[in-house]
């Protein structure tokens, strides 16, 4: 749909009420695969200072143009007011509120890099900021907004031709240490974060402020500008960095929490001798203190995201949440210094929450089955982002007090109340080792309790991700739903949200517990007399993939079609062609070479492709060339050997993908194979 047109409706359609969007008001259509890829998408937002007004952005993906489209939209607080206030052949990206409540900032692509712009809060008097060679990565003003962070890719490494003048058209690289490559790039640049005046003009140039330093801030492949903070004063920053490279950076998630001050260009690390990932700093308003997010172990990327705060004058460290099993994420100091607002994830629902420093005491603020994404605290108004497996991402005002919310923004009703709702039942089951495990069955619509209906196992990947109610564009449990079929989601051992002990479990287990808890789910959901038997499928990516692939040579008979994306078939192969070494270390256990590691080699025992001699069921493998985590290879082996055993099995191989599928044709082949499998499988 064209973004003007959708604009056009979605504006008429919310009118100037604020309201909770609807699941569907039963006009009885159905969620397609087509319809489901028209679909807008809300992503980053921003409240004006007077915490009055939000802007964010909206993707809009256009299948057959293949491409998406990033717009800017402003909307009062109450839900009125709703304009789109940028329509280029460009992205935006990142809009920020100027401090004047008048001006808002943002990045975009148009003329070709990606550049800083500025433009009046109603889109007119647009005018380009930067001209940096290369383009930006991310941008944060300085608080009188006399100067600014940015953030770009700097060369990192030598190249052939510098080593060969004369073979400038040469494409091969010499490799010549570890962490040549991450996750979907072969790594020849890395991010720094340079500083310019932002009165002079059109900003050229600024300074590194890590010059010559060959490490990553923000660090690859997550962080983004949110791991920089500048102090009240404007004096100091704050960042994030991992200060390795190499085999030592693929070895290690020790990263530090550094302030740099621009004055005497001197850099300090606050979190030094703390061991894990230290990231998400964040100055108090009063200047006082800062606060960061940090785990304990160095090598375990999934330990407990714990509350730190340093007082800046003594440089004393506390941990101000020891008792609090979950994590802890995207932190906002209230404005007068004496709590701060977080997002923790508890049972598979992801809430607000603050803490208030002196006592310690932690209220959850809001409640619901539902996931907040993002959130911004002005004025003693709080403007947050939602989802659900119903629902995709809007923005509510959220009130402090007593947690109520009302939406914002409802840009996807139109579609949406079209549609019959669906139902999300919370389920808690026994495991085989005696523990309580909370699962997720979504229903189709007009669900009938009479009726037999095929199921579909979900299977999670990370491996330490909680299955919270999340809202993917490709791994969406409503559109599965929609084509008819009963989703059964476990948050089974190897998971966070339900304590460190659960999340923890996984770790050199990989074919253990958490398998016998798939099995238990299916066979739970068995004993339901709407569920058939004999047309239950399992699906899953990157550790679902390798679930999948695991279940596929374990199953009993339990199982009529698998399909696996992006999983680890042989994880020998895995450990020997990953890039981030202290993941497979922690996880696996070490390399297979080893062996009298006896953690590793029960891991080892356990890799899919030993068990391929057990395969009968038809299975399909998708999986793209440019996905450098888990290489392709995995599942043209596991296809490969799926052939040749006569196991029914296909393959969607993607030349152009990475780790996800993320171009709107490419998305769409997905659902129809996706589903055109499970169909042919489950639905005889």
């Amino acid at each position: 749909m064209n973004k003007k047109i959708f604009s056009m409706m979605a504006a008429s359609i919310i009118g100037s009420a604020a309201m909770t969007p609807s699941a569907g008001t039963n006009t009885g259509d159905h969620l397609t695969p087509e319809l489901f890829m028209t679909l807008s998408r809300v992503s980053e937002m921003a409240l004006s200072p007077d915490g009055k007004t939000a802007v964010y952005a909206v993707s809009f993906p256009d299948v057959k143009m293949n491409k998406a489209t990033r717009e800017l939209f402003t909307v009062n607080l109450d839900g009125s007011g709703r304009k789109q206030i940028t329509d280029t052949e460009s992205n935006e990206y990142a809009p920020a509120w100027m401090a004047d409540g008048k001006r808002i900032a943002f990045m975009s692509n148009e003329g070709g890099s990606m550049q800083l712009w500025v433009m009046n809060a109603d889109g007119t008097e647009r005018r380009q900021l930067s001209n940096i060679e290369g383009g930006i990565t991310g941008f944060l003003f300085s608080p009188d907004e006399k100067q600014v962070l940015f953030t770009k890719d700097i060369k990192f490494g030598k190249r052939t031709k510098d080593i060969y003048p004369d073979l400038d058209k040469a494409t091969g690289r010499i490799i010549t240490d570890l962490m040549y490559k991450h996750w979907d790039e072969w790594v020849e640049t890395i991010p720094h974060p340079f500083i310019a005046n932002a009165t002079d003009g059109m900003i050229t140039t600024g300074k590194d402020i890590m010059e010559g330093e060959p490490y990553e801030a923000p660090m690859k492949p997550w962080s983004g500008i949110e791991d920089f903070s500048w102090s009240p004063d404007g004096q100091n920053i704050a960042y994030a960095s991992r200060k390795k490279t190499g085999m030592a950076y693929s070895l290690s998630t020790n990263s530090d929490i550094y302030i740099y001050n621009l004055a005497s260009g001197r850099t300090h690390n606050i979190s030094e001798g703390m061991m894990g990932y230290d990231t998400y700093p964040k100055f108090s308003p009063d200047g006082k203190s800062i606060a960061w997010i940090s785990m304990e172990r160095d090598g375990y990327e999934s330990d407990l995201k714990r509350l730190f705060v340093a007082d800046l004058a003594t440089g004393k460290r506390t941990h101000v949440n020891p008792t609090f099993d979950y994590n802890v994420d995207m932190i906002q100091w209230a404005p007068d210094s004496k709590g701060i607002y977080f997002l923790a994830c508890k049972e598979a629902e992801t809430n607000l929450w603050e803490i208030t420093l002196k006592t310690g005491k932690i209220r959850q603020i809001t409640q619901g089955q539902h996931d907040y994404a993002d959130f911004s605290v002005r004025n003693d108004v709080m403007l947050a982002k939602r989802h659900s497996f119903e629902l995709p991402d809007d923005l509510y005002r959220v009130n402090l007090k007593n947690g109520a919310a009302q939406a914002v923004t409802t840009e996807n009703k139109a579609i949406l109340d079209r549609l019959t709702p669906i139902t999300c039942e919370k389920r808690w089951m026994k495991t085989t080792d005696g523990g309580n495990m909370l699962t997720w069955v979504v229903l189709p619509p007009n669900f009938d309790k009479n009726k037999k209906y095929p199921a579909i196992l979900y299977c999670q990947g990370g491996p330490q991700n909680t299955v919270s109610q999340f809202w993917s564009f490709r791994w969406n449990l409503r559109l599965m739903a929609e084509q008819g079929y009963i989703v059964i989601a476990p948050n089974r051992h190897g998971v966070p949200g339900f304590g460190q002990k659960w999340n923890e479990q996984i770790s050199g287990d990989y074919g253990g517990q958490n398998m016998r808890d798939y099995l238990t789910a299916v066979d739970e959901m068995k004993k339901e007399p709407y569920v058939d038997g004999d047309r239950i499928g399992a699906v899953g990516a990157s550790y679902g993939g390798f679930s999948v692939y695991w279940l596929a040579g374990h199953h009993d008979k339990r199982f009529a079609a698998f399909i696996a994306h992006a999983g680890i078939f042989n994880l020998e192969m895995q450990y020997a062609t990953t890039e981030e070494m202290w993941f497979a270390n922690w996880d696996i256990g070490g390399p297979f070479w080893e062996k009298d590691n006896v953690v590793a080699q029960r891991t080892y025992a356990t890799s899919p492709h030993k068990y391929v001699q057990n395969w009968d069921t038809p299975i399909l493998m998708i999986h793209g060339e440019l996905d450098f985590r888990i290489l392709a290879s995995q599942a043209m082996a596991a296809f490969d050997a799926a052939q040749l055993r006569g196991v029914p099995s296909e393959m969607l191989i993607y030349p152009d993908e990475n780790h996800w599928v993320l171009q709107p044709q490419n998305a769409l082949l997905f659902h129809r194979t996706f589903f055109g499998w499970l169909d042919r499988w489950l639905k005889k």
